[in-house]
């Protein structure tokens, strides 16, 4: 296996190479802890499971680009052999500032994703974990794909109890942040809403790691929830009036200069604090900021590579 291109809680990704194809592919390596042996084939064939009934464009594996194998080894590791994409919005971002802030490439990146999560939300699956690592990009920067469903979960009707443990920290939406178990597919919106404005800003909108410290953060741009704005919030394991001061909402368009208003608009449905009220993914795909798309990139360079260097040394 060649370089290691990500990693994660249960394992690492490495690029490598299929001899008998010579195509470049990821491999996903899954290691299991030592008091959780038996987890990693059930992680494997849970992400598996998932993935076998997933076909779409903006997610890793379809009828072109799919997932290629997936062996497991033994109760302490095993493989999973993905198509190859060669940036993660992260690293994307990193690479290429001055590209990645091109707004009608964020709105198409936007529009893939929202794509891609209607189709996993209709299959009635959440994937719970989503974040610019998990976002795969191809050299040209027009293509994005939703990678990593080692969290994803199948949902049913009426919402059963779900585990809190999921979403990194940064992209956790309050619901979880304060100890509900009962959750749908709304975590998936306030993570790309996150996402949304990271692109935007280049910069994280909530910037605190710690939970207590992070709804503080989202309260003071947001607004603090009460039993009026959110029916049920103080009913929540985590939710402590007197830790959480009266907070009226920002105007948010502060925090995102950039983002055009009908952007903002959009921004706030996602972020939303009452994830009853939050939009959903297909009302998103309808949203007036997709409206004004003339469908071609504004100032595409043919080789952006130079200027984007040039605008990060500066």
């Amino acid at each position: 296996m060649g370089e290691v291109i990500g990693s994660g809680a249960f394992g690492v990704v490495n690029k490598g190479l299929l001899l008998e194809t010579k195509q470049t592919v990821a491999i996903k390596t899954v290691y299991a802890s030592e008091d959780l042996h038996s987890s990693v084939p059930s992680t494997i064939m849970q992400e598996i499971s998932l993935l076998k009934e997933m076909e779409h464009a903006n997610i890793v594996k379809t009828s072109v680009n799919r997932l290629l194998e997936a062996i497991p080894i033994t109760d302490k590791e095993g493989y999973m052999i993905f198509e190859y994409l060669d940036y993660d919005l992260e690293k994307f971002m990193k690479k290429f500032p001055m590209k990645s802030k091109n707004k009608q490439r964020i709105k198409n990146f936007l529009r893939q994703i929202l794509s891609g999560l209607v189709y996993c939300h209709e299959l009635k699956i959440m994937h719970r974990d989503l974040r610019p690592d998990n976002l795969l990009v191809d050299h040209e920067g027009s293509v994005v794909k939703i990678a990593d469903s080692g969290l994803a979960r199948k949902f049913g009707s009426p919402l059963g109890e779900y585990c809190p443990e999921v979403v990194n920290l940064y992209y956790m939406p309050p619901e979880i942040l304060l100890g509900s178990h009962l959750y749908s597919t709304h975590v998936d919106v306030w993570s790309l809403g996150c996402i949304f404005a990271e692109v935007i800003n280049h910069q994280r909108l909530f910037k605190k790691f710690f939970e207590k410290d992070r709804l503080h953060k989202i309260f003071s741009i947001m607004g603090t929830p009460d039993a009026t704005t959110w029916p049920g919030v103080t009913s929540l394991p985590d939710y402590i009036p007197d830790d959480f001061p009266k907070q009226d909402p920002k105007n948010l368009a502060e925090y995102v200069p950039d983002l055009e208003p009908a952007g903002v608009d959009l921004l706030s449905e996602m972020l939303c604090i009452n994830p009853a009220r939050r939009i959903s993914n297909l009302d998103a795909l309808a949203h007036a900021y997709f409206k004004n798309d003339d469908g071609d990139e504004e100032e595409e360079e043919e080789d952006y590579d130079g200027d984007d260097a040039a605008a990060a040394e500066k």
